[in-house]
């Protein structure tokens, strides 16, 4: 079995732009691709630990990864998923988050020369001029798309600032800057990036009259339908400091019997096989 269909069986893979193609690089080690992490806290939770696992699979099939840090993309605040406004970072506050998850991701993936990466976007967005923004990528924007998108639908009832507004363009040129200066050809992101992501690729097709791939990674929920990786209506964080050893193992050790064999798929490096026969 190759890697794309071993992501099929493990129900990590929600939506595809064009599956032929995404199978076709990442079953034979010809896809670089990144996923963006916001450096929204101090720590990288439960919830992206099936983001790096994923990477980690994607490296051990001969693929590149890039850790894409959200120092630019932080400073406005993703809207996906949320029916209130993200609290506003300072610079500092920023860069000291981004510090924290650089040493946690280097426990799961293997950075180095010809190996994965590690980039900020600040490096590019900060320094951004507006109106030259606008000039270059402006019209490959359609506002009434963009209105439609699943990422504003939530928070256009409460009201959607102009702020937050602009947070699809920015992560959209994310993909159109690594794309050409890394030759980043595929972008992953939980389900409810998708519209985010897709306006990277269609960024890429209109300026550059060049195919990037986009794919979600399934969001990990319980049989009811709420996301995991809370308990008491907090994080289960990586950092040990935040959420002790013990207390994450007593999190999935808690999780409820019917969801147990989607963890252990989505989650684990357990061969197929031996998932299957414990699931008997």
């Amino acid at each position: 079995m190759q890697i794309y269909e071993e992501l099929v069986a493990r129900g990590l893979i929600a939506q595809v732009t064009d599956e032929p193609q995404i199978r076709e690089l990442v079953n034979n080690g010809k896809a670089t691709f990144y996923i963006g992490f916001d450096c929204t806290a101090d720590s990288l939770t439960a919830g992206h630990f099936m983001a790096l696992t994923l990477m980690k699979r994607l490296q051990m099939a001969g693929n590149r990864p890039i850790a894409l840090i959200g120092g630019g993309t932080t400073m406005i605040g993703d809207p996906s998923g949320r029916t209130d406004m993200r609290k506003m970072l300072t610079k500092e506050d920023i860069a000291h988050n981004a510090e924290c998850f650089k040493k946690q991701m280097e426990s799961f993936i293997e950075f180095g020369e010809g190996k994965a990466m590690m980039i900020n976007n600040a490096e590019w967005l900060l320094n951004l001029n507006y109106v030259e923004l606008l000039r270059e990528v402006g019209a490959c924007f359609s506002v009434n798309n963009m209105l439609r998108a699943e990422c504003y639908k939530q928070r256009m009832e409460k009201g959607l600032s102009f702020l937050e507004f602009n947070y699809m363009i920015m992560q959209s040129y994310d993909f159109y800057y690594l794309f050409q200066h890394y030759g980043c050809n595929l972008q992953f992101g939980g389900d409810d990036q998708w519209s985010n992501m897709l306006g990277g690729t269609e960024l890429i097709r209109r300026k550059l009259g060049a195919d990037a791939n986009a794919m979600t990674i399934t969001l990990l929920t319980d049989s009811q339908g709420k996301k995991m990786g809370k308990t008491a209506g907090n994080a289960v964080w990586l950092d040990p400091n935040k959420t002790s050893p013990f207390e994450f193992y007593q999190y999935w050790r808690n999780v409820g019997d019917a969801d147990v064999m989607k963890c252990i798929r989505m989650l684990t490096f357990l061969p197929l096989e031996q998932i299957d026969e414990m699931d008997k």
